[in-house]
């Protein structure tokens, strides 16, 4: 960066004093030129991206998120976590205006910040969990894959709606939550688009048995509550992005999804880890697909591609890192490789990104 501005302000010297017409400030010195408005890097350009949802609070993490030049960022909005103050005292807002700030990978941009948010299951540690004996009756049941305190709900109850998206009772039924709604939080932090985990929840059997007992169709539903956190975070932010993560197999039949999503990305295409994993463990990473549902992934997203859809992958691999980013990338896939606990940037970046 220091030799930059050096080349800058050496080439603005050479051009003062071949060109008299240069404005002063006044003094006879020459005036520097407003520098030029970057813009965010959009959506369908982005080539590069990382994915943190933890420990964004320790030192250096988001020095490093800043300074590497990702075109896209995934990040856990960490203050609405209420488990400990001092998750819940953290600058989200200062950490996406910092982010949003900084560098894509072609300079010319900056940073596109979306905000992780589970929209198929509730989280006991947020800021609006105030159940304190037992799940509230729009819970379905334990996170399959084994992550803790995490709950499976139906998406399509009025209280489980309320707390996405709002109402205007909000305020008094959560009096104590800053927010309105999780998309109020998104949207007060700065965030340019939403990151929806949990999508798959519409193919779980204990939510397919909910929604038929209620006379409800669970694809449609979430197709429906999805598109009404675009619509409705449209109003407030024109171009706000919605990402989807995981269920691809939901456009089959409902080619209706693509008129309320932006991209989709899928994990562990090729490679997954367990749940509930530190950094380091070793089963965290590096757990390999069966072919036939590899193979089942890569038709579902190729549909998205095909109707013109920007794809992301994220893998949980280290070892097997370069084959994944090659395997993506010819497929017109963008690819991050990472372990399970994304709780920093990956130690193995795609190749090409600008270090």
């Amino acid at each position: 960066m220091g030799t930059r501005i050096l080349r800058a302000a050496s080439a603005f010297a050479v051009t003062a004093m071949l060109d008299c017409s240069v404005p002063s400030d006044g003094r006879g010195v020459p005036a520097r030129p407003a520098p030029a408005r970057r813009t965010t890097m959009p959506l369908e350009k982005v080539r590069y991206w990382a994915y943190q949802i933890q420990d964004l609070g320790k030192p250096g993490r988001i020095d490093a998120l800043a300074q590497q030049q990702y075109d896209m960022l995934v990040l856990e909005p960490t203050r609405t976590d209420w488990s400990h103050p001092s998750a819940k005292a953290f600058d989200t807002r200062g950490m996406v205006e910092r982010l949003k700030a900084s560098s894509a990978s072609d300079a010319a941009h900056t940073k596109l910040v979306l905000a992780y948010v589970d929209v198929g299951q509730a989280e006991s540690w947020r800021w609006y969990w105030t159940w304190a004996a037992q799940p509230p009756p729009f819970v379905v049941g334990a996170d399959p894959d084994g992550w803790s305190d995490c709950w499976v709900v139906a998406y399509w109850s009025p209280e489980w709606r309320r707390i996405l998206l709002g109402a205007s009772s909000d305020r008094e039924l959560m009096a104590s939550a800053p927010w309105a709604s999780i998309l109020d939080e998104v949207i007060a932090d700065g965030f340019d688009g939403i990151y929806l985990d949990w999508v798959e929840a519409y193919d779980d059997e204990r939510v397919i048995a909910r929604a038929r007992s209620e006379g409800r169709d669970a694809a449609q539903e979430m197709i429906r509550l999805i598109g009404d956190i675009r619509s409705q975070a449209r109003e407030r932010v024109p171009g706000f992005v919605v990402v989807q993560q995981n269920a691809a197999p939901l456009l089959v039949g409902h080619p209706e999804l693509l008129d309320v999503i932006d991209a989709i990305a899928q994990e562990g295409t090729w490679y997954s880890g367990e749940a509930d994993r530190a950094w380091d463990h070793p089963r965290g990473h590096d757990i390999p697909q069966t072919g036939s549902l590899t193979s089942e992934t890569l038709q579902a997203l190729d549909r998205f591609r095909t109707d013109g859809k920007s794809v992301f992958t994220v893998d949980y691999t280290v070892a097997n890192a370069d084959a994944v980013h090659t395997h993506a990338r010819e497929r017109g896939y963008v690819p991050y490789c990472s372990r399970s606990a994304l709780s920093r940037l990956t130690t193995t970046p795609p190749p090409g990104l600008p270090q």
